[in-house]
């Protein structure tokens, strides 16, 4: 698609399209289709919990969106084939897929206080705890693209979002290498999808937010506690807020990114730049 003449609100809309999210209950899914909605979007909540997903259609619907919430597990293909051919049946097809679905890999090598915790180190991790995060995180987020990607070359067109982590692109002592590991591979995914879909008008682009308050690691950041220990290595001097990744994701989705793949966008207040100069003057 041309922007060529567009208005700002055209070159930003999402009114129309299809979108379909994983991990939609809480945190950024629902932050997303809270925006897609109010937007116009048709909205798909894929999630596992089946509680907070009824829940969250009940909140998308009242927002005046055409929406369909589908309990599904992202580690079943065949739950997710299933999934995106309902959205297909239900919707005419899928515009736009945000792949967000993830877990926490339990607490990092280093405390906030800077101490070594003795069992989170390499030789104390659990193999059971690693393969549950790859699993979910990476071949979750496979399983996702595979059962989607099918529908879009179909219409010779689509977006697709993933949900990486500020942590794929640095090391990162306070959070389970395991978690650390699955984004990095997703962000090496991305690239390598989005030279592959792009034959096919399809893009492949990334999201990577900083340490956030959503209910990831049993909502540990929103305990003010830890969200301070993390603020402190920020230099925005705070922890995100799961609506601080909707511009981002609405960015993607819209005519403004049509010629924008393999990015992934930072959404972590600077973390990545080391810890807050808080020296004023």
């Amino acid at each position: 698609m041309s922007v060529t003449g567009l208005s700002l609100a055209e070159l930003y809309a999402v009114k129309g399209l299809s979108v379909a999210i994983t991990g939609a209950a809480s945190g950024f899914g629902l932050a997303a289709a809270r925006a897609f909605a109010i937007n116009g979007a048709r909205v798909l909540l894929i999630d596992v919990n089946s509680e907070t997903l009824e829940t969250a259609r009940k909140e998308i619907a009242a927002l005046g969106a055409e929406t369909l919430a589908l309990r599904a597990d992202v580690t079943d293909r065949a739950a997710m084939e299933d999934a995106m051919a309902q959205c297909v049946a239900r919707f005419g097809g899928i515009d736009v897929l945000f792949a967000n679905a993830g877990i926490t890999g339990g607490p990092g090598y280093i405390g906030l206080d800077g101490k070594r915790n003795p069992a989170t180190q390499i030789e104390n991790q659990s193999n059971e705890l690693w393969e549950k995060v790859l699993a979910i995180n990476l071949m979750g987020i496979v399983k996702t693209i595979q059962a989607t990607v099918p529908h879009m070359k179909k219409r010779g067109a689509g977006r697709i979002i993933v949900t990486t982590s500020c942590s794929a692109t640095r090391t990162e002592p306070f959070v389970g290498s395991g978690y650390v590991t699955s984004k990095a591979a997703l962000s090496h995914l991305v690239r390598q999808l989005a030279h592959e879909l792009a034959a096919h008008r399809i893009t492949v682009n990334a999201v990577a937010p900083g340490p956030a308050a959503t209910n990831i690691a049993g909502g540990r950041m929103k305990d003010p506690a830890a969200a301070a220990g993390f603020a402190h290595y920020i230099p925005m001097g705070r922890v995100a807020q799961a609506e601080d990744v909707v511009g981002a994701v609405l960015y993607f989705a819209s005519p403004a990114a049509s010629y924008v793949t393999g990015a992934e966008i930072l959404v972590d207040g600077g973390a990545v730049l080391g810890p807050a100069d808080t020296a004023i003057g």
